[in-house]
């Protein structure tokens, strides 16, 4: 009979955690995805997700080649580092798939988001999230007596954050694009 050795506080001792501990790892993958710009290929690829459960926390789509009718689709996701693979395999055998890179192991990227922010305040409050638009470097695209809008554009921890802050100021009403990435260099 084989004896288990259990330590306290060891992690990779325990006897719940008999696996190599990094097969349940969720990690956040930025994918881009080359595909034709025709009818139902957007549709094809949300389905691959939603079809085997799998999440998307943003999602963007633009025509990138007019001439090449290439359609660019930025999507972040979650997963196991298995789920991750079987994502961007089973994305790869769409037909109208041309490429699919992720950018999370490819090597540094940059990562942008636009969003619109409405902010309806009076008085200390309304001069605050002034102040604190300044310091996020976010322009005022809309003003009344009530209410600013801001645009803000940054990553997407810059734009969770700069909603956090206003959020106590009145913020009424939030608009996201989802990331746009590219590759370094």
């Amino acid at each position: 009979m084989n004896a288990l050795n259990i330590t306290k506080g060891s992690s990779s001792n325990s006897a719940y955690n008999l696996r190599s501990g990094h097969e349940d790892v969720i990690e956040r993958h930025t994918l881009a995805v080359l595909v034709a710009n025709e009818p139902g290929v957007l549709a094809r690829v949300i389905g691959l997700f939603s079809g085997r459960g799998y999440n998307i926390e943003s999602l963007t789509v633009a025509e990138v080649d007019h001439a090449g009718h290439t359609s660019r689709i930025t999507i972040v996701t979650t997963g196991t580092p298995q789920i991750i693979e079987q994502i961007k395999a089973q994305l790869g055998r769409i037909i109208p798939v041309y490429d699919v890179h992720d950018l999370t192991v490819e090597g540094p990227s940059v990562e942008r988001e636009l969003s619109l922010f409405k902010v309806s305040s009076k008085g200390e409050k309304r001069v605050e999230a002034l102040r604190l638009a300044d310091v996020f470097r976010a322009n005022v695209v809309d003003s009344t007596l009530d209410s600013f809008t801001f645009e803000v554009v940054g990553s997407p921890e810059k734009i969770d954050a700069f909603g956090e802050l206003m959020r106590p100021l009145g913020l009424s009403e939030m608009a996201r694009t989802g990331v746009a990435a590219l590759s370094r260099g």
